[in-house]
């Protein structure tokens, strides 16, 4: 066995018992496992949101990106960045609604904001929809890591799968409590390992980050600018937005939301982790070196770009020690993945079929719903798929479907409805989901179409037909709306 491996096992063993003895001295309830009882102060809040921007997807799939398509990748900062900023003034009203109507999940928000079963159930399986190949990116990340850098001992198959394990075992435990913890030995990790390679690796190879671009741009010029077409300034314009908007609706994000002490604490992580999310640069860095230094890597291989530049630079036990990172940045967010996905399809399915379970029932099918989801991840992983920043795409054109129906029902406007809502979810959801099986663009249907208008993300324009849709049809159901608001239903009852 290589020192590479033994220390990959050690972090990953650190991080289970970290994750189960998170649990010690609680007693757990659904409202424990899913958000810590609402009583996470700025740290633990700082750290989960962080969890969910250092991840094996910055880690490979940023490096990646910017090994395969260059400056495209600055997309990923940018968004992250914007959507701290709007979070300063919308999350905390996300929040107060949830402390005041006990919401413990995203369908639980939508059910409550628009009192309609109905709608809490289309987000709970939308949710569920759009986590899956974010938790695939991440199963998917971990077998590469732990492959490349246990020099081949260890399959990505194998890897994945003990890392599905883990992380299956600390949350069912511990829930969201073992993704706090564990997320502290991880952002220790990360940043010490991305800052580290961010700067040594251009460094040793080039003699600084300006000669490291001038050496990428003495091969693949094209790196360093974004393209006429596909990756286009208009691309990276939409995708920015459409991403900025969803960040805090990916039900993991959300979640984290909830668990806050105060909305005090939400607006301070919103000042501080722009800062943070800098750091992100580093990681391209490495990608960029990597066009050099690893020529010829193609399509998803692209994402091996780090590995594959850190075991040619580094001796083994400093691999592992960037193995062992990669390893946390994947088990981390899926921990608070799989937690977000179960108690939605919980609160949004299982406790509206049964409104009279008991906390102990809710809380053994919230962990039954996690293995559920996790096995359903792990059995995209084995059938191999895209590369890791097209599966994250993929997932914030889902969910970022949800944003017209909370900006609506901020300003409770006539013009969202819960039919309406409902329906304009639906039709954006479908529209992504046929891109992604079809690879539809605009020009399939105006074959003269200007190229800035058809790279524009299929996910932004699912939101223009998504907003349009919502308000026709709310329009024309407002009257039935009004009817049922003014009989006499007792203020429990939720309607469909």
């Amino acid at each position: 066995m290589n020192s590479a491996l033994i220390i990959i096992f050690l972090f990953a063993a650190i991080a289970l018992y970290l994750g189960i003895r998170a649990t010690f001295g609680k007693k757990m309830s659904v409202d424990e496992f899913a958000v810590g009882n609402k009583g996470f102060g700025t740290l633990f809040i700082f750290l989960l949101i962080a969890g969910e921007v250092y991840t094996t997807f910055t880690f490979l799939g940023g490096s990646g990106w910017a090994y395969s398509n260059g400056s495209a990748a600055y997309y990923v900062p940018m968004y992250i960045c914007l959507a701290y900023v709007l979070s300063y003034w919308v999350i905390p009203k996300v929040w107060i609604f949830a402390k005041k109507n006990n919401v413990i999940s995203q369908p639980q928000y939508f059910m409550k904001s628009y009192n309609s079963k109905g709608l809490g159930i289309v987000v709970a399986f939308i949710g569920t929809i759009a986590l899956i190949p974010y938790i695939v990116i991440q199963l998917k990340g971990l077998g590469i890591i732990v492959s490349e850098a246990s020099y081949g001992a260890i399959t990505p198959t194998m890897a994945s799968t003990i890392g599905a394990v883990i992380v299956t075992v600390y949350v069912v435990i511990s829930g969201i409590h073992g993704s706090a913890w564990t997320a502290i030995l991880k952002d220790i990790m990360i940043l010490f390992v991305i800052v580290f390679l961010g700067i040594y690796i251009p460094y040793h190879y080039f003699g600084g980050i300006q000669p490291m671009f001038e050496a990428v741009q003495a091969v693949k010029p094209d790196a360093l600018t974004l393209a006429p077409e596909g990756y286009s300034v208009s691309w990276f314009i939409s995708t920015i937005i459409l991403n900025a908007f969803g960040f805090y609706l990916l039900p993991q994000t959300f979640t984290v939301i909830l668990s806050a002490k105060s909305p005090s604490t939400l607006k301070k992580n919103a000042v501080t982790l722009p800062l943070y999310t800098i750091l992100i640069l580093f990681a391209f860095f490495i990608g960029f070196s990597a066009i050099v230094q690893v020529p010829g890597l193609q399509g998803a291989d692209g994402d091996l770009s780090l590995l594959r530049l850190v075991t040619q630079t580094f001796d083994p036990w400093f691999v592992g020690i960037v193995g062992g990172a990669g390893l946390l940045t994947a088990l981390v967010p899926v921990s608070v993945m799989i937690t977000s996905g179960a108690i939605g399809l919980m609160t949004g399915f299982y406790k509206l079929i049964k409104p009279n379970s008991t906390d102990r029932q809710q809380l053994t099918v919230s962990k039954v719903f996690v293995v559920l989801i996790i096995l359903t991840a792990y059995i995209f992983v084995l059938k191999g798929g895209n590369a890791l920043a097209i599966l994250n795409i993929m997932s914030y054109g889902l969910i970022t479907q949800l944003v017209p129906a909370m900006a609506f029902n901020f300003f409770n406007s006539k013009y969202m409805n819960k039919f309406g809502a409902m329906a304009g979810i639906l039709t954006g959801v479908s529209i992504v989901l046929f891109n992604a099986v079809t690879s539809f663009k605009l020009v399939n249907i105006f074959p003269n179409i200007p190229s800035v208008i058809n790279d524009i993300n299929i996910g932004f324009v699912a939101i223009l037909v998504n907003i349009a849709v919502g308000v026709i049809v709310s329009l024309l159901t407002n009257s039935i709306v009004r009817k049922q608001n003014q009989s006499n239903m007792p203020d429990e009852v939720i309607n469909y």
